[in-house]
């Protein structure tokens, strides 16, 4: 099989290795960056299908990411001459469908609401972004999202926004959720058998919310879909060193990114497509 060259290794690293962009922005980037390697590379059409096989492959907890590329080589394949627009069109898809989501998700919303998430969606931030930009009240409150600490991102980007945010540990939701009238998160993959693949954290969090009696969204696209189902889905673990841990014969870190939820602790799943009634329930 064919090597890649140091660009396109550098390129691959950065996906594996970027462990605080949700699965939109990570997708997103790299298609960016594979124009940017096309233009600047000007691989031939094998070091370019093996490039793209092996991003497919990258990160297999965001099923977007694999099924990004793969409408990518479905474009392409119909437009051999043409790889650059497959990626382009591609990405204006893929950022197309956040908006899409973000304004059914806006539409189903009461008025000034607080917001709780986990986390930090690239999709849940276009919503609160579109929210802000409008001048409609609102808060939210957010998890520190251990041990990436994805939840300070999100507070640092609603704090330029004007917009108040509670920042709390992981360990305070069951606290907090009362005072929130939507929970919301982001999702990397929606599975075939009735669960959802996102950040660790994110199955407590559903719980805390039904147990309050609190609206648990989730903002899924169309790329998010999988025929994988629970029990034969990969979940990426990351570095223990993130844990500082301390040292000992008996202690043994462990430092697992993702969990699978059940569908069942889902009250709206929103699309592109529409709002869907979970588990499995009819579009509004």
């Amino acid at each position: 099989m064919q090597k890649l060259d140091r660009k396109a290794e550098t390129l691959l690293a950065r996906v594996r290795e970027d462990y605080q962009s949700g699965a939109t922005e990570l997708a997103s980037r790299a298609l960016s960056e594979l124009i940017a390697y096309l233009d600047d590379a000007k691989p031939d059409a094998e070091a370019l299908f093996h490039l793209i096989s092996e991003l497919r492959a990258a990160r297999p907890s965001m099923i977007v990411i694999g099924n990004a590329l793969g409408m990518v080589r479905e474009r392409w394949a119909e437009a051999p001459d043409h790889p650059r627009q497959a990626i382009l069109d591609t990405r204006r898809q893929l950022e197309d469908a956040s908006m899409a989501i973000a304004r059914r998700a806006r539409s189903q919303l009461p008025d000034n609401p607080v917001l709780m998430t986990h986390s930090a969606s690239s999709v849940v931030l276009t919503l609160l972004r579109e929210l802000a930009e409008a001048g409609q009240p609102f808060s939210v409150i957010c998890t520190q999202s251990s041990p990436g600490f994805e939840g300070h991102t999100l507070a640092r980007a609603l704090n330029d926004l004007a917009v108040p945010v509670t920042l709390i540990t992981d360990a305070q939701m069951g606290v907090f959720v009362t005072s929130a009238d939507v929970v919301i998160t982001g999702c990397d993959t929606w599975l075939t058998d009735g669960y959802f693949v996102n950040k660790v954290g994110t199955g407590p969090l559903a719980l805390a919310a039904q147990a309050a009696g609190k609206p648990f969204w989730v903002l899924a696209d169309s790329f998010r879909t999988s025929e994988a189902s629970h029990d034969s889905v990969t979940l990426e673990e990351m570095p223990a060193s993130e844990l500082k841990a301390p040292e000992g014969h008996w202690i043994t870190p462990r430092n697992v990114y993702f969990e699978t939820v059940p569908q069942q602790l889902v009250s709206l799943r929103i699309s592109e497509q529409g709002v869907f009634l979970c588990p499995a329930g009819p579009r509004r």
